[in-house]
């Protein structure tokens, strides 16, 4: 077990860290049933309700779900304070279990819920998406604890592959035990894959750091008065534009090059799945040779790949729908390659005194970020085609990677010069 000394302004953090396989398993079971609530939620739910003649206009309420994600950074200090105890002793373990056994009751309700009351159905459902998201806070501020700079690749590595797994489980899985079987056999199939993703949590000793007074309150307001944080959210917006845009729109894309449904939700839901997990795996060791920020501009310059290859197709300089299919494969390969670089290098931004707290509003940026995306990008297509949106959505990415670059390095002088200035007050 790996002993190290944090410095954070005022307070010294003696961290006592997990072996990362150990880390990387514990970490990876809590992300894996955060996936199966989103996979359940985005994809399999309305997809089954719809089946059954659930109306749009009902069905357009389970993507409320996305709203706690969003939001979470208002209600994340209170669980920071709540993890992190006056004595400076960390509480993570038990919040996430008893967020994850919540979790698992309220499926085993959706279970016995069925058809029968479609508003109480989807109220449940809002209800696990917010305790999910909020199981989402501790367990980011344990995994941000744990790791070093130099294993944030594989952490996250362990966050969005885990993420990824758990959603073929909650979409994939959970809508084949639904046509083979039945509505309670699925949503109980999925209680179960939760409780056993929870148990690698359940048979391990968290570890603390030594006993000592709790100096800082964690807050929003310690957050956004730090530049470092600011420029985390501006990266993360400049960031995250292209590949949303190219996500949002890679569907209805598909469908009007002529694809059928059920080629489109091959190529997104299997193909996709599998082709961001492989590109999470991948960030993890590109991360470690290569470093967080060089893996982030290298995202940049694919996602300007990909958006110009279906600027292409919206032009008709290509109509081989093998080809089309093959770029959306490779867009969520990148996007999972993505992810876990851009968060290995917003990690470096974060404060220990408050990991859960910082960490959260960088994700939260990137959940509205993602729901104005898609809703801006249909609409910027309606109004002017695709082929404007991607042509103009790639000239921005190109520009982004300058902006991204100028910002982290301003980021991190701010870092620097805020350590040797607390350095400087206790000589």
């Amino acid at each position: 077990m790996a002993t190290q000394i944090e410095k954070e302004g005022d307070e010294e953090l003696i961290l006592h860290r997990l072996p990362l396989p150990k880390l990387m398993i514990t970490a990876g079971g809590v992300y894996a049933a955060q996936g199966i609530f989103g996979g359940l939620t985005f994809q399999g739910l309305p997809t089954v309700l719809r089946a059954n003649e659930v109306g749009l206009d009902l069905i357009g309420f389970v993507f409320l779900a996305m709203l706690p994600w969003a939001l979470k950074f208002l209600w994340a200090p209170f669980l920071e304070r709540l993890r992190i105890t006056k004595e400076n002793q960390r509480r993570s373990r038990v919040i996430i279990l008893t967020g994850q056994f919540i979790a698992v009751a309220l499926l085993i309700l959706i279970a016995f819920l069925g058809f029968s009351s479609i508003p109480y159905l989807i109220g449940a459902l809002i209800l696990l998406a917010t305790i999910a998201a909020t199981i989402d806070i501790p367990c980011d501020g344990f995994i941000v604890e744990q790791l070093t700079k130099k294993t944030r690749g594989w952490g996250n590595t362990a966050q969005i592959g885990g993420g990824y797994a758990g959603f073929m489980i909650g979409g994939g899985l959970f809508l084949w035990l639904n046509a083979t079987y039945d509505w309670m056999i699925a949503s109980l199939g999925m209680a179960i894959c939760v409780f056993l993703f929870s148990l690698a949590f359940l048979f391990f000793k968290e570890t603390q750091p030594e006993k000592q007074k709790r100096i800082h309150k964690p807050s929003l307001v310690h957050a956004i008065v730090r530049p470092e944080i600011r420029f985390g959210i501006l990266i993360m917006i400049l960031y995250d534009i292209g590949i949303r845009v190219a996500s949002g729109l890679s569907g209805p894309f598909m469908i009007d090059q002529g694809l059928s449904l059920e080629t489109v939700g091959i190529v997104s839901g299997v193909g996709g799945t599998v082709a961001g997990l492989i590109g999470a795996i991948l960030g993890g060791w590109v991360v470690r040779e290569v470093g967080a920020l060089h893996t982030v501009l290298a995202v940049i310059i694919l996602q300007v790949i990909v958006l110009l290859f279906f600027y292409s197709f919206a032009l008709n300089y290509s109509s081989s729908q093998a080809a089309l299919m093959a770029v959306v494969i490779l867009q969520s390969l990148v996007m999972g390659l993505g992810f876990v670089a851009i968060y290995s290098l917003l990690m470096g931004f974060i404060s220990l005194k408050q990991a859960g707290v910082d960490f959260s509003i960088f994700q939260c940026v990137d959940a509205l970020v993602a729901a104005l995306g898609g809703f801006g990008a249909g609409q910027i297509a309606g109004l002017f085609g695709y082929g404007t949106t991607f042509g103009v959505t790639a000239a921005m990415t190109a520009l982004s990677f300058v902006i991204v670059l100028i910002l982290v390095r301003f980021a991190t002088n701010q870092i620097t010069s805020n350590h040797s200035e607390t350095i400087n007050e206790k000589t």
